[in-house]
């Protein structure tokens, strides 16, 4: 419109087209200027709120190379071929396949009553380094509404698997070291008197508790006719002379169809596994039993896509007055096939 009047009045401007150039320059200069002054002022901001927390920005690291392996290996790796089951909690006798990488994001959303909402966060790294040993790394955060957002520290996992084949009931051992503060609010596992007013003090506050901690569990899982059972015993033990708490989970769940599609598809029904979950405390070395702790009841499905790529979702609901009243969660995952045989070869090595 300006180089249309500018036209109009005749004798000081340049011809239409010229005008129509000229203006699209200046115009581009004004949105370049503006877009990197905003853009100045969003990464000053970012730079205001992680300085000084060291943490939390190597959190944030971990967590930016988690997305951009899960990306690249889109375009570099087989996908793999394989079902996962819908739990969050519960775990069933499957271990990850030798050589395969396995990324995974999850979230937790929590209602807090008396205090402020969260949400919890947490990357897995799940490799199959034998058949009968998957090992697998986590980190932990979690944003309080109102709060802060804080890293809550490290896990290490270990199932094995003493039995080779398949039977009515698969046991698995699993061993977990923990190195975590007290803000975590992951909510993997419920254990003890874990109960919803544990939550309710603030971040700063609950991060000066730091506690290292060995988690033990026997898994039973039973698949029978295309259903999966799945029952775990949990015990816990904070290394700092704490005594020993306890939990279960349990899970049943089965894909919609047993039976494979011809054509490679992403909504076909065996793509999709439904199941439900239930959780919770049982007390400790002194006080074993069901009173003062939390128990949850959480319906889940996961929708397993050809890629190899995994979403879940799952919401959990409070069965008792001492359970937050609703724990919603969701995840997406990407299995790398052969990941080993990958580095051993980009390192010159034999696969």
């Amino acid at each position: 419109m300006h180089a249309l009047r500018a036209y109009g009045r005749g004798r000081r401007f340049c011809r239409p087209k010229r005008c129509k150039r000229r203006f699209a320059r200046r115009s581009f200069s004004r949105v370049h200027r503006n877009f990197h002054g905003h853009s100045a002022i969003r990464w000053l901001a970012i730079e205001n709120f992680t300085q000084g927390d060291s943490d939390l920005k190597r959190f944030g690291h971990f967590l930016c190379a988690a997305v951009v392996v899960m990306v690249l290996s889109g375009f570099c790796a087989r996908p793999a071929a394989g079902q996962e089951s819908p739990y969050f909690v519960t775990y069933d006798h499957y271990l990850e396949e030798p050589g395969n990488l396995e990324i995974e994001y999850f979230s937790t959303f929590g209602t807090q009553r008396g205090g402020n909402n969260f949400h919890s966060y947490w990357t897995e790294f799940e490799y199959g380094a034998t058949a009968w040993w998957t090992t697998e790394f986590y980190l932990d955060a979690q944003t309080t509404f109102h709060d802060s957002t804080v890293y809550s520290g490290f896990k290490w996992e270990n199932r094995f698997r003493p039995l080779q084949r398949e039977h009515w009931i698969n046991p698995i051992l699993y061993v977990e070291y923990e190195d975590i503060n007290g803000t975590d609010k992951t909510l993997k596992e419920i254990v003890g008197h874990d109960v919803e007013a544990d939550f309710l003090e603030s971040n700063a506050e609950t991060r000066r508790e730091h506690k290292r901690e060995v988690e033990l569990k026997l898994i039973l899982s039973s698949t029978v006719k295309g259903w999966n059972i799945s029952e775990n015993i949990i015990s816990e033990k904070n290394l700092a002379n704490e005594p020993w708490e306890f939990g279960y989970a349990l899970g049943v769940s089965r894909p919609l169809s047993l039976k494979a599609s011809a054509k490679r598809c992403s909504f076909c029904r065996q793509n999709f596994v439904a199941g439900v979950e239930m959780y919770g405390g049982l007390g400790d070395r002194h006080s074993f039993g069901l009173k003062d702790t939390s128990h949850y009841l959480a319906p889940a499905v996961a929708w397993n896509l050809s890629s190899g790529w995994t979403l879940r979702f799952s919401p959990g609901f409070g069965l008792n007055h001492n359970s937050h009243r609703l724990l919603l969660r969701w995840g997406v995952s990407r299995e790398i096939n052969d990941f080993g045989g990958i580095v051993r070869r980009l390192f010159g090595g034999k696969s």
